[in-house]
């Protein structure tokens, strides 16, 4: 039986479903005419938020999700601080987010890595004190501190990537990001090396996952507490990145149309696009705007937003959550609100992905497949973030901060850095 529990109001679902738990909730069992009710209910959620009351949604299969009521007359009027930057401001300040390698720095990082190698690990094994890095670990502590609690990006350029083989690569890489956090599984493969790269993938079908075309990707966030990628060769093209503040969009929609803001805190649907752990929904609830603990973090995916409509059990989008995602995309794809730059061979940026967003232009690629634009990624969770409301455990499995993110994956998967992409 296909069963699911509603609670609009003020009461709380605690135990299993009963019939007589009615202090302010309504119960339903739904049984073959789950797909018919669900998108009702689903809406009936997303209005109630708004009405004032808190709303709570469990389905077989699926953690806790609670949507707690927003008013924006209980929310700051402007966010403020580090990471509420504006594009073209943060352009003249490169050496805010900008660190070039020096010599000394880069022998320290190739020595840590040629050890490494010498034992013949898998890399995917790499811990923070198998990469020893007695002094730029300094930086990498001061890196951390400016992803969670500043502007929330950093590039660091100079490696001499093309000398190295990707093995090397690949345990810079590895190495750096264990210093900064414990990566994660991004696919259910169980891999925490990403290749970035044009696999021939079509982008419009609704399994493939957007990196693994040369289609111009939206405005996104990714599924870890910090996004990694590293350079390793450009594409003849195009491929530049850009980045934008979550602040500074609620900023700007708050400042323009604070009725479409409110939107945004609806339980919007994404679609997961075929990593579906076993008996969950193939899309996600997560609103693209939670505020929990005192501070915004964004949920953002407008292409898997649009494809999750097919599934006739998510909330219907409304002409005004359309019109909503369509000011949030026309302000982040604004160039004075966002920064772009193109990643050259070498080049780690690592990104907080909590409170900013990332994309990637469309590109053209080399003929000859030994130059064709190949990125590695890794996807991070930070010990000492903040904390993530109930409704990401959808995503993340859990939320324990330090052990959190990435695509949720059997026990019996091992997690692995695979060199070659899939």
């Amino acid at each position: 039986v296909e069963a699911s529990w509603v609670c609009l109001g003020g009461g709380d679902v605690t135990s299993p479903l009963r019939t007589d738990h009615t202090q302010n909730c309504f119960g339903f069992i739904l049984h073959k005419s789950m797909r018919i009710l669900r998108p009702l209910l689903m809406s009936s959620v997303a209005m109630n938020s708004r009405i004032g009351g808190p709303a709570v949604v469990t389905h077989v299969g699926a953690p806790l999700c609670r949507y707690f009521s927003v008013r924006l007359d209980q929310l700051p009027e402007r966010l403020t601080g580090p990471a509420a930057w504006v594009g073209k401001e943060l352009k003249e300040r490169q050496s805010d987010w900008m660190t070039h390698l020096l010599d000394h720095q880069i022998q320290e990082i190739e020595a840590a890595a040629d050890s490494y190698l010498s034992l013949g690990r898998d890399i995917g094994s790499i811990r923070k004190e198998d990469f020893p890095l007695p002094s730029f670990s300094k930086h990498l502590s001061r890196l951390s501190e400016k992803l969670l609690r500043g502007i929330g990006v950093e590039v660091l350029r100079g490696l001499p990537t093309a000398s190295y083989s990707l093995e090397k690569s690949a345990a810079i890489f590895c190495g750096i990001g264990a210093h900064l956090g414990s990566a994660r599984s991004q696919n259910a493969s169980g891999h925490i090396l990403g290749h970035v790269r044009d696999m021939g993938a079509d982008p419009n079908d609704t399994n493939t996952r957007i990196y693994q075309t040369n289609a111009p990707q939206t405005f996104h966030t990714d599924s870890a507490d910090v996004v990694g990628l590293m350079c390793l060769r450009e594409a003849k093209e195009g491929g530049d990145s850009l980045l934008v503040s979550a602040a500074t969009i609620y900023n700007e929609m708050r400042r323009r149309r604070p009725d479409l803001l409110e939107k945004l805190f609806d339980p919007i649907a994404t679609d997961r696009r075929g990593e579906v752990p076993q008996g969950m929904q193939p899309f996600l609830t997560i609103p693209p705007f939670c505020w929990h603990g005192g501070k915004l973090t964004v949920f953002y995916q407008r292409q898997y937003i649009d494809s999750a409509q097919r599934f006739p059990e998510a909330m219907r989008l409304t002409d005004a959550h359309v019109k909503a995602l369509d000011m949030f995309d026309s302000l982040a794809n604004d160039p004075d609100l966002h920064i772009r730059m193109r990643l050259r061979p070498g080049d780690m940026q690592f990104v907080y992905n909590h409170a900013q967003l990332h994309d990637r232009t469309g590109f053209v690629d080399w003929p000859e497949r030994e130059r064709r634009r190949h990125l590695l990624r890794l996807w991070l969770a930070m010990p000492d973030d903040r904390e993530l409301p109930e409704c990401f455990k959808q995503r993340y499995g859990s939320i324990k901060i330090g052990n959190r993110g990435g695509i949720v994956i059997a026990q019996t998967t091992r997690l692995h850095a695979p060199l070659l992409a899939h």
